[in-house]
């Protein structure tokens, strides 16, 4: 079995922010030489999330929107995670919902996606380096 590592980093230029992270996991898929197996994509940090969804900036904006209602950011009082200093406790909330990873089956030497499928890092408290792990197992 083989097994393949590799680092994205980002520093958005916004505190939110959806990046397609489709094409960066793919090219892994094709450094790894891996068949059959799984990839799998995680946030390495707790205020980032990875997904997988449409690249439509309708459902970005939704997204968006639906998680601020949700998690605001302000008031920053609203959080007692805020009291240590942070003001980020909404980033924390946003990425539990959204979620950590996705695993993604490798059938042929390619991501086996269902239609409109593409992959997302979620960024909710931006603006410094974050990065995301691509993690491959197979043969």
């Amino acid at each position: 079995m083989k097994s393949y590592r590799k680092e994205l980093w980002f520093n958005t230029s916004k505190r939110v922010e959806f990046i397609n992270i489709t094409r960066e996991v793919e090219q892994a898929v094709f450094e790894s030489g891996v068949k059959e197996g799984l990839c799998l994509v995680n946030a390495m940090h707790i205020t980032a999330s990875v997904f997988i969804n449409d690249d439509e900036p309708g459902l970005h904006q939704d997204y968006k929107e639906w998680l601020e209602s949700l998690a605001p950011h302000k008031p920053l009082s609203r959080y007692k995670h805020n009291l240590t200093g942070e003001d980020n406790g909404d980033a924390h909330l946003k990425r539990q919902v959204m979620g950590r990873e996705v695993v993604v089956a490798i059938t042929e030497g390619r991501l086996d996606f269902g239609p409109w499928e593409q992959i997302f890092y979620g960024e909710f408290d931006g603006q410094r380096p974050k990065r995301v792990l691509i993690k491959i197992i197979g043969e």
